[in-house]
């Protein structure tokens, strides 16, 4: 009987030494102000300034997610750092943000509320730090026309 669990035990701990905890946090994306369910919301989680606004450049998480699910979502394992998010509400669901004389006919949202001008916020106003807790980011859906 000593002898059995003697291989028993040893046996039982190696599945938890190869397990590995998710390295990162979870940032939750909080979306207000939708103007409807129709469409597609676009977000790019930015860790580099040449991946903002729309994860075009290295350094850029993106995600879609239907826009009558886009409420609240959530990037998993996000590693520490800084960071900044984009939204866009596609609704005719075409993949680029649709314009009338250079201004925009759907939603579009920045971490922080970052406020727009000309042209998107720069990275850094929109910037935000994640740690090793998960968080939230509230963004509100904006609409010009």
């Amino acid at each position: 009987m000593i002898f059995s669990t003697r291989i028993l035990l040893p046996l039982a701990a190696v599945p938890l030494l190869g397990a590995t905890p998710p390295v990162g946090a979870d940032v939750t994306v909080m979306v207000s102000n939708m103007r409807s369910a129709n469409g597609l919301v676009s977000a790019c989680l930015a860790h580099e300034k040449a991946a903002f606004p729309d994860c075009s450049g290295p350094g850029g998480l993106d995600m879609t997610v239907p826009a009558g699910k886009a409420k609240a979502f959530t990037f998993r394992n996000v590693v520490p750092g800084r960071y900044a998010i984009a939204l866009l509400h596609d609704e005719n669901s075409n993949g680029k943000i649709d314009k009338a004389l250079m201004i925009p006919r759907e939603g579009f949202g920045f971490s922080r509320d970052a406020p727009v001008r000309m042209g998107p916020p720069p990275f850094s106003a929109a910037a935000f730090e994640v740690g090793e807790d998960d968080i939230s980011q509230p963004i509100k859906m904006r609409y010009i026309l």
